[in-house]
């Protein structure tokens, strides 16, 4: 079943549409950190409010969104669960916006 998922990708990478992928490790190996009464409190293992635990992060290039979920839809990794799409967030604006805040224009 990997094998098929790395084929898969291969043909993503070959037609322009990989950009990036990471696996994460399994969930016991998890720290989640959360703030309470003001404290930053750290935990071990993966007690995170979640119905699923994500397995890694896929970076496609693709047009829209349509695309994407046709690019993911045929991927043999469909076969472990589902998988959530959606584009990725530009920053810059923030950035630049807090840097002019904190007269910070380097």
């Amino acid at each position: 079943m990997v094998g098929e998922c790395f084929d898969y990708d291969d043909q993503l990478r070959a037609n322009g549409h990989f950009a990036v992928d990471e696996a994460l490790q399994p969930p016991n190996s998890a720290k989640t950190v959360f703030l309470k009464n003001g404290r930053v409190i750290v935990t071990d293992g993966p007690y995170a409010e979640t119905k699923e635990q994500i397995g890694g992060i896929l970076v496609l290039e693709s047009r829209d969104l349509h695309d994407a979920v046709q690019l993911v839809s045929p991927h043999p990794g469909l076969k472990f669960g589902p998988w959530e799409i959606r584009h990725a967030g530009d920053l810059n604006a923030m950035v630049e916006e807090s840097k002019r805040r904190r007269g910070n224009h380097a």
